[in-house]
C-alpha cells in the first residue's frame, strides 16, 4: 500500500505510518517523518539477539550435492525455504552501475537532467528488465538491464516534478504521483504508461487519471494493491472515493463527515472519525462496494493522547501515550493488552498478511510480533543503518518471507551493508558487505547507499546512493 498527500512536509499526520510489503508508503515530498527520540537503550523484550557465528556442515557433502545438482539439470531441486534462500544469496557481488545524470546517446532533452548538481536515488522499483529510479529533484530515470544503458525519462517535461512512482502489476503498467511548476507545485497529478511502451521510449503515450479529483492539501492518493483499489480525497469536494486499481473506474464514494483518517486492510476499510471525549467513534466498510459492516465506539482514556490506531483484518491495534497497546478482535471483543515498556512506540509498521505478523521498526531495531502479543522472532545480524528506519531502504518479498535493508556493519567500516534475513526465524541468508579483499568500485557502491530494491524474477539487488548512481548486485 502506498499513498501520496499534497502537502507540505510540516502538515503531515503525525501518527505511525504503515508500510506496504510490495514497496513502502511516500509523502508527496518524498521523505518520512524525522524520528520520535526514543530512549536508545531497549529493555530486554525489545533487544536484538547477538550476532552467531555459524559453524560450517557438512561442506563437502554440500559440494557434492550442488555439482550433482548442475550436471543433472536440476538447479535448485532439494532445497527449499531458508536453504533455499540463503544459496540465491551466495556469493552476491558488483555487475553493473548505471548513472542518473549520464548523457545519453539520444538528443531527445527530456533524458538529459536538468539540475546541474547531483540528486541522491529516493525510490527504485523494477519490471523484469527495466529499473526505474527516482531522484530527489523529481526526475525519474529509465535503465534496461539487458542493454545495460539509460533509455528514457519518465518526466514528460522540465516543469514535472515526480513524487512517487507505482507499479501496476494488474495491467502492466507505471503510475507517477507528480507535482507542476504550472500550477506552483500546489496539486498532485497522476499518470498511467503502460510498460511496454515505456520499454519502446515512448513517454508520451501514458494518459492521465483521476483527472475529476482536486489533489491539492489536503488532498491526497493512495494505491492499494492488496485489494486492487486506490483511494482519493478531493479537497474542494471534502469525499473519499475508491476507485478499481486495474481500470481506474469509479467504484464508490465515502463523505467526509467528521473522518479523520482512513486505513485499508485485506477486504475492509476502517474509517476513525473525530474522537470524542471518552470515546472514538470507529467505522469498518466492505472495501469493495462500502457496505457498512459494523459501528464500533472505542473507549479511551480521558485525558490521553491517542498514538495510534491500525488495523489487521479483524485485529484493532490501539495505543495511547503512557498506557498499554491494546489488540481488539472487533468481531469478538476480545482484549490482548501489551505492556508499554514491552512495547516501544514504533517509528512503522509492516503488516504481513500471509503469516497474520506484523513488523515493527523501532531505533534501528526490527521486531515481529504475533496478534497475542508477543514478539516472535529477533534477527541475529539485521540492525537498519538508517537511525530514522527510513523505508527507501527496505525490501519485503511477495512471500513476505524475506527482509532486504540497509544495515549496520559491524567494526570500523562506515559504508554499511546489505542484509538478507529470513523473518520466520531472524536468520541471516547473506549479505552484500566491503572487506579488505574487495575491490575500489565494490566498497564505492556501498557508500551512502539510499534506496534499496529486489527484483524478484530476476534475484538481484539494485542499490541507489547518495551521488545518483545505481548499482546492479548479482551472483
Amino acid at each position: 500500500m502506498k499513498s501520496d498527500y499534497g502537502q507540505p512536509s510540516s502538515a503531515r499526520p503525525t501518527s505511525v505510518q504503515p508500510i506496504s510489503t510490495a514497496g513502502k508508503r511516500t509523502y508527496a515530498d518524498a521523505a518520512l517523518l524525522p524520528a520520535k527520540p526514543v530512549d536508545s537503550s531497549l529493555p530486554l523484550s525489545l533487544q536484538l539477539g547477538k550476532r552467531r557465528r555459524r559453524r560450517s556442515t557438512s561442506t563437502y557433502a554440500t559440494l557434492a550435492r550442488r555439482l550433482q545438482h548442475r550436471e543433472l539439470g536440476l538447479g535448485n531441486a532439494g532445497l527449499s525455504g531458508p536453504a533455499l534462500a540463503r544459496d540465491k544469496f551466495a556469493h552476491i557481488r558488483l555487475q553493473v552501475s548505471f548513472d542518473i545524470h549520464a548523457k545519453p546517446c539520444d538528443d531527445d532533452p527530456r533524458l538529459w537532467t536538468r539540475h546541474p548538481n547531483r540528486s541522491r536515488i529516493i525510490e527504485i522499483v523494477s519490471s523484469r528488465e527495466l529499473i526505474f529510479a527516482l531522484a530527489n529533484n523529481g526526475v525519474c530515470t529509465v535503465f534496461s538491464r539487458d542493454l545495460r544503458e539509460k533509455l528514457c525519462l519518465v518526466n514528460t517535461c522540465k516543469g514535472e516534478v515526480i513524487r512517487s512512482l507505482f507499479l501496476n502489476k494488474t495491467n502492466d503498467s507505471l503510475i507517477t504521483v507528480s507535482v507542476f511548476k504550472k500550477d506552483e507545485f500546489s496539486s498532485l497529478h497522476c499518470r498511467s504508461t503502460p510498460l511496454a511502451h515505456i520499454r519502446k521510449g515512448k513517454i508520451e503515450s501514458g494518459y492521465p487519471i483521476f483527472e475529476t479529483e482536486s489533489l491539492r492539501w489536503p488532498g491526497f492518493v493512495e494505491f492499494d494493491d492488496v485489494n486492487g483499489k486506490i483511494l482519493t480525497f478531493s479537497a474542494d469536494d471534502k469525499t473519499y472515493k475508491v476507485w478499481d486499481l486495474r481500470t481506474y473506474e469509479h467504484a464508490f464514494t465515502i463523505p467526509y463527515k467528521g473522518i479523520t483518517e482512513i486505513k485499508i486492510s485485506p477486504c475492509i476499510m476502517l474509517l476513525v472519525f473525530d474522537r470524542m471525549e471518552s470515546y472514538v467513534p470507529i467505522r469498518i466498510l466492505n472495501v469493495e462496494n462500502g457496505e457498512l459492516l459494523r459501528d464500533i465506539k472505542h473507549m479511551l482514556h480521558r485525558k490521553r493522547k491517542l498514538e495510534f490506531i491500525e488495523q489487521f483484518h479483524q485485529k484493532l491495534l490501539v495505543k495511547q501515550e503512557n498506557e498499554n497497546l491494546q489488540i481488539v478482535d472487533v468481531c469478538t471483543g476480545d482484549h490482548v493488552v501489551v505492556e508499554r515498556s514491552h512495547f516501544l512506540l514504533p517509528n512503522a509498521f509492516i503488516f504481513l498478511y500471509e503469516s497474520e505478523l506484523f513488523l515493527t521498526f523501532q531505533n534501528r531495531h526490527v521486531s515481529v510480533w504475533n496478534f497475542s502479543g508477543e514478539r516472535v522472532t529477533a534477527f541475529e545480524d539485521h540492525t537498519l543503518f538508517s537511525q530514522d528506519s527510513s523505508t527507501n531502504c527496505i525490501y519485503i518479498t511477495q512471500k513476505q518471507d524475506i527482509i532486504v535493508s540497509h544495515c549496520h556493519q559491524d567494526g570500523d567500516c562506515g559504508h554499511g551493508s546489505i542484509n538478507m534475513s529470513w523473518i520466520d526465524s531472524g536468520k541471516s541468508l547473506g549479505k552484500i558487505t566491503c572487506g579488505p579483499d574487495h575491490a575500489a568500485d565494490h566498497i564505492r557502491a556501498l557508500e551512502n547507499v539510499s534506496a534499496l530494491h529486489y527484483n524478484e524474477e530476476r534475484n538481484e539487488v539494485y542499490s541507489g546512493t547518495r551521488d545518483g548512481l545505481v548499482h546492479v548486485w548479482s551472483n
